[in-house]
């Protein structure tokens, strides 16, 4: 899986760690082997316009998850997806959280993906496994850097 990530904004943060974090939950859900997942670093502005074009949600969010799984011609690459982070979201959260800005950017990118892939977080009980699935990868990529 080739994971592209791209930054629009100007905080330094830690691509390998993201780059790892995605790879772990494409993995940990028997995701595609093949293809590529992008993942943006943006900033509230951008977010909130993609939120209130795709969602009508006129307010910025922590990530947004476009899933692209879409036929495509013979040997072009799969398109898994696109994961949005707006990383000023992300500082406040981690903030208030008590965390450095990248654990909540690696959370961010673990939540985004898991999305990719079908999760969905809109009642409190879909919210709750998949809050439980993504503690899991952490707590799997926390046990691989010690």
């Amino acid at each position: 899986m080739e994971i592209l990530i791209k930054s629009l904004q100007d905080r330094k943060v830690n691509l390998s760690q993201l780059r790892q974090a995605a790879q772990a939950a494409v993995e940990a859900e028997q995701g595609p082997t093949e293809g590529e997942l992008s993942i943006v670093l943006a900033d509230d502005q951008l977010v909130q316009d993609l939120n209130r074009n795709y969602r009508r949600v006129d307010q910025p969010t922590d990530v947004l998850a476009f899933p692209q799984d879409e036929e495509l011609p013979a040997g072009a690459p799969r398109l898994l997806g696109d994961v949005i982070i707006s990383v000023e979201t992300a500082q406040r959260q981690a903030d208030e959280q008590g965390h450095e800005l990248d654990r909540e950017l690696v959370l961010l990118v673990i939540h985004g993906v898991l999305h990719i892939l079908g999760w969905r977080d809109d009642t409190d009980s879909r919210r709750k496994q998949m809050w439980e699935r993504q503690e899991a990868i952490l707590e799997s990529l926390d046990k691989e850097r010690k």
